[in-house]
């Protein structure tokens, strides 16, 4: 496949033409592509994969604040770090698909560099560079809103919230060194419309209880009443942390 016809195939998949092709063509070349080629005016995509970077963090913020209306800048942080990270890039590359169309030195053709996470995701945040370059910001947030909507959904509960369950246990393992656990204490009503109460605990202590119509709705009550608790607790710390052993203290 010529430079020409690997562009071509990209603008045709990604729905949009490249201004300065050569733009585009750097995207796609690896730089063990360039170590074995002569071509001194060949440059590889690390440049537009620096770029591409920040723009991929700039359009996938601007569309968790969009999503998430009050969510706090910690919370936004982390729902972007489950999305722009080494394995959801590689996803979203296989989804466009993009490995087919990369210059690649022939050790790493060899290896499967096509196939290599790491190699799509700095392909995928280089194919940004370019498209910013050459399109603009409003161009990179429409592939934002094309290709990273599953991933954007999978952090929220597809109506904007936040995924508490995945954050509490982020949160208990950085400072508690702990694994939220829950159990199902009640069920109630027909077995049509039931309604489940749920108890989390962080190490050895009961720390909420919360109902809902599901149990992935209850834990999820749960882990949102427990994560607004640490977070007053750790602005007022006037107690031990929970599950911590208590010791008296000596008179």
């Amino acid at each position: 496949m010529s430079p020409l016809e690997r562009v071509q195939l990209l603008e045709s998949r990604l729905g949009l033409s490249f201004s300065r092709m050569e733009t585009a063509l750097e995207a796609l070349t690896h730089k063990t592509y360039v170590n074995e080629t002569r071509d001194k005016e060949l440059k590889d995509n690390q440049r537009l994969e620096f770029l591409g970077d920040s723009v991929v963090n700039l359009a996938v913020s601007h569309r968790l604040m969009a999503r998430c209306p009050g969510l706090p800048e910690g919370d936004l942080t982390k729902m972007r770090a489950r999305v722009v990270n080494e394995d959801g890039l590689a996803r979203v590359a296989r989804t466009i698909p993009l490995g087919d169309l990369l210059l690649l030195g022939r050790g790493e053709l060899m290896s499967g560099g096509r196939e290599k996470n790491s190699v799509l995701a700095d392909a995928l945040e280089a194919v940004f560079g370019a498209v910013f370059l050459t399109s603009g910001l409003d161009a990179a947030v429409a592939l934002v809103d094309r290709y990273f909507a599953d991933l954007l959904d999978e952090v929220s509960n597809g109506q904007g919230r936040l995924d508490y369950k995945t954050l509490l246990q982020e949160l208990a393992h950085e400072r508690l060194k702990l694994q939220p656990r829950y159990r199902v204490v009640s069920e109630s009503g027909p077995e049509h419309s039931k309604v489940f109460e749920v108890e989390l605990m962080l190490g050895e202590t009961a720390f909420a209880r919360a109902s809902g119509r599901s149990k992935k709705e209850a834990e999820q009550s749960a882990a949102q009443a427990t994560l607004e608790k640490l977070r007053e607790d750790a602005a007022c710390p006037t107690s031990p942390p929970p599950g911590t052993p208590r010791h008296d203290t000596p008179a």
